[in-house]
C-alpha cells in the first residue's frame, strides 16, 4: 500500500484550473453538492469559513447563498489523496440545492426514468 505522507497541502488544479469539491452535510452525511473550486474559491473558502466555488456558466467566484442566504459554513475540508479533489463537510444555512431541496441529489435513475428520492 502506498500511503501519501507528505504533509504540505499542495492542491493540484486541472489544466483549467479547477478542482472538484464535493460537499457533505457534517451532521447527516448526505451529499449535498459538486461544484468546482479554483485557488481564489479554495482561499476564499479558507479565509472565511463559508463556501466559495468558481461558476463555470458565470465565469465567476460566487459564495454559496449569496442570493438566497442559503450559506454552507465549512466545517473541515477533506483532501484526497491526489490533492485534486475536496470533501467540505459543511453545516448548510437552508436548502443546498438552487431548486429548494435539500441536497441537489434528490432524484435517482430507475431504468430510463428519474424517481424522486428523500434526501
Amino acid at each position: 500500500m502506498n500511503v501519501q505522507s507528505d504533509d504540505l497541502f499542495a492542491p493540484k488544479f486541472d489544466g483549467q484550473g479547477l478542482l472538484s469539491a464535493v460537499v457533505v452535510d457534517v451532521t447527516t452525511r448526505a451529499v449535498l453538492m459538486v461544484a468546482f473550486m479554483d485557488a481564489e474559491a479554495l482561499a476564499e473558502t479558507r479565509r472565511t469559513g463559508f463556501a466559495h466555488f468558481r461558476s463555470r456558466s458565470r465565469g465567476r467566484l460566487w459564495k454559496k447563498g449569496e442570493s438566497s442566504g442559503h450559506v454552507l459554513h465549512v466545517e473541515k475540508i477533506l483532501v484526497d489523496c491526489d490533492q485534486d479533489a475536496l470533501v467540505l463537510e459543511c453545516r448548510p444555512d437552508g436548502p443546498t440545492c438552487h431548486t429548494g431541496a435539500v441536497s441537489c441529489f434528490f432524484r435517482e435513475l430507475d431504468n430510463d426514468a428519474l424517481r424522486s428520492v428523500t434526501t
